[in-house]
C-alpha cells in the first residue's frame, strides 16, 4: 500500500470515527463558516442562526413557475458537531417541490460529498427524524440546529458511514417539507425525487450527474419516504425513476388505518396517534378538531411541534377513544379522516419498478404493543407481508426478512443487510427474491366508511 493510499484510508477511518462520535454529543453549540451560492459569487454566512433563512425560500418569483426539482440556492458548509466544524463538506440545496396538497412548496436537502471528489454513485437516504417542528429537519441539524428532535440526524450520519467510505456521496433530505407533515406518505415521496433532481443538478456535490446511479434506503420514518419515491418515481419523477438501481426499507407503515388500531392504548407507541392525526391535518389541510373531546383539544394543541423523542413513552395506554367524542370512537364514522388515511394506504398504490428489500420485526411486546397482531410495536408485519407479495405479483424482485424482534431491536439486523444488498445492486448483481416464501398478510382495502 502506498503513502497516499495509507493517509487516505486513515482519513476515511477518522471521519467514521466522528460520525460514530455524533451520537454520543448534544446539538451543535456554535455557527460554522458556509459558502452561499446566490448569484455570480460567493459569500460567506453563518449557518447556525435558529430558524435559520437559508432554508426560506423568499425570491419574487412564482414557486409554481419553477420546474419540480429546480435548484433555488445552494451553500457548502462543514459538517459541525457541538459547535466543531468537521472536515466533512455537505452541500445544502434550497429546491421546488410539491406538498402533500400538490401546491409548490420549498423543500431543502443536505448532500454529503464524496470522499473521493466525484461519484457517479448516489445513496438517497431517507431519515427518521419523525417530527411536527420544521427546525427539526436533518439539514438544520447538519448546518448546526440545536434542537433536540433534529439530533439522531447524527446517529444517521454514522449509519450511513460504509457508504461515505466507499466513495458514494450521500442525499439527506427534510423529506416531511417546509411545514413538517408527518406521515403524509405521497410529499415524502415527492420531497425525495425532487431532491434527486436537484442533486444532479449542482456541479458542487461531486456527483458526475450524467452517469449516475440512485439507490433509496430509509428506516421506519425514512422507509415512509423510500417506499413513496419507489412507487412514485415512475409517474412523478421518470428521469429519476431510470437512475434507481434498488430500494432497501425497514420498519415500514403501509396502511395507517391498521396502525391506527394496532397501537392503540399500547404503552411505547400510543402518543404517535396524535402525532399522526396533527399531521395528517396539516398536510391535507383539514380541521380535524370538531372531532376531538376536550382532553383530545389538548393533546392536539400540545403537539404541534411536537417530536418522536418527545412523544415515546409519553402516553402509555392512550386510545383513540380518549382523544375522540363519544360519536366517533370507530374512527370510520369520520368521512374526512376515511378519506385522508385511505389516501395514504400504499396497498393501493401502483407497484415500484426497481428491486427492493423490506425488512421487518414481529415482536412489539418487546416495546409493550400486546396483542391484536403481529408486528414490531409500531408497524403491522401482515400489511408489510401482502405489500411484498403485491410488489411480487406485479414483478418487482423483492427480498423480504422478519425479524424476531422489535422496532428498535431490528434496526442491527436490517441495516448491515441492507448496505449489502445495495452494493450488489451498484455492482450490477441481478437482485434476487425470495418472493415464494413470503408468508400470506393481511388485506390492505381501503378503510371503509360506516
Amino acid at each position: 500500500m502506498d503513502h497516499t493510499s495509507r493517509n487516505g484510508r486513515r482519513g476515511w477511518a477518522l471521519v467514521a470515527a466522528v460520525a460514530l462520535l455524533a451520537t454520543l454529543v448534544p446539538a451543535g453549540q456554535a455557527a460554522q463558516a458556509a459558502t452561499v451560492t446566490g448569484g455570480a459569487t460567493d459569500r460567506v454566512v453563518s449557518a447556525a442562526a435558529t430558524p435559520d433563512p437559508f432554508f426560506t425560500y423568499t425570491g419574487a418569483k412564482p414557486l409554481a413557475d419553477y420546474a419540480p426539482g429546480a435548484v433555488l440556492k445552494q451553500r457548502t458548509v462543514n459538517y459541525s458537531i457541538a459547535g466543531i466544524p468537521l472536515p466533512l463538506k455537505v452541500v445544502q440545496i434550497v429546491f421546488r417541490t410539491t406538498n402533500q396538497r400538490g401546491q409548490a412548496v420549498a423543500g431543502v436537502t443536505s448532500v454529503f460529498k464524496p470522499l473521493t471528489g466525484v461519484t457517479s454513485k448516489v445513496i438517497s437516504y431517507q431519515s427518521f427524524y419523525d417530527s411536527l417542528n420544521p427546525e427539526d429537519g436533518p439539514s438544520r441539524s447538519v448546518a448546526g440546529g440545536k434542537n433536540p428532535g433534529g439530533m439522531g440526524a447524527h446517529f444517521e450520519t454514522a449509519m450511513m458511514v460504509p457508504f461515505l467510505l466507499q466513495g458514494y456521496a450521500i442525499v439527506m433530505s427534510d423529506t416531511q417539507g417546509p411545514t413538517a407533515d408527518f406521515a403524509a406518505g405521497p410529499e415524502y415521496g415527492m420531497v425525495t425525487l425532487d431532491s434527486l433532481r436537484a442533486t444532479l443538478k449542482v456541479p458542487a456535490t461531486g456527483v458526475v450527474a450524467l452517469t449516475a446511479k440512485i439507490g433509496l434506503i430509509g428506516y421506519s420514518g425514512g422507509a415512509i419516504g423510500t417506499n413513496w419515491a419507489a412507487v412514485l418515481a415512475p409517474s412523478y419523477a421518470p428521469d429519476i425513476n431510470k437512475r434507481i438501481v434498488g430500494a432497501a426499507e425497514g420498519g415500514v407503515l403501509v396502511r395507517p388505518a391498521t396502525n391506527l388500531t394496532y397501537v392503540d392504548s399500547s404503552l411505547v407507541w400510543a402518543g404517535i396517534v396524535p402525532m399522526a392525526i396533527v399531521g395528517v391535518a396539516r398536510s391535507f389541510n383539514v380541521d380535524l378538531r370538531p372531532y376531538l373531546n376536550a382532553y383530545g383539544i389538548e393533546v392536539y394543541d400540545k403537539m404541534q411541534k411536537a417530536s418522536i423523542i418527545q412523544v415515546l413513552g409519553a402516553y402509555p395506554g392512550l386510545s383513540w377513544k380518549k382523544l375522540v367524542k363519544p360519536a366517533y370512537v370507530d374512527p370510520s364514522t369520520i368521512p374526512i379522516f376515511v378519506k385522508l388515511v385511505n389516501q395514504l394506504n400504499l396497498g393501493t398504490r401502483p407497484n415500484p419498478t426497481v428491486p427492493m428489500l423490506i425488512g421487518q420485526g414481529t415482536v412489539g411486546e418487546l416495546e409493550g404493543t400486546i396483542g391484536k397482531q403481529r408486528g414490531d410495536g409500531v408497524m403491522v408485519a401482515g400489511d408489510v407481508r401482502t405489500l411484498a407479495k403485491k410488489y411480487c405479483s406485479g414483478g418487482v424482485k423483492v427480498t423480504h426478512r422478519e425479524y424476531p424482534l422489535s422496532h428498535f431491536l431490528s434496526v442491527p439486523f436490517w441495516l448491515p443487510e441492507a448496505i449489502s444488498w445495495l452494493n450488489a445492486r451498484f455492482a450490477g448483481t441481478p437482485a434476487p427474491d425470495n418472493c415464494a416464501t413470503i408468508p400470506a398478510g393481511n388485506p390492505l382495502g381501503p378503510l371503509k366508511a360506516s
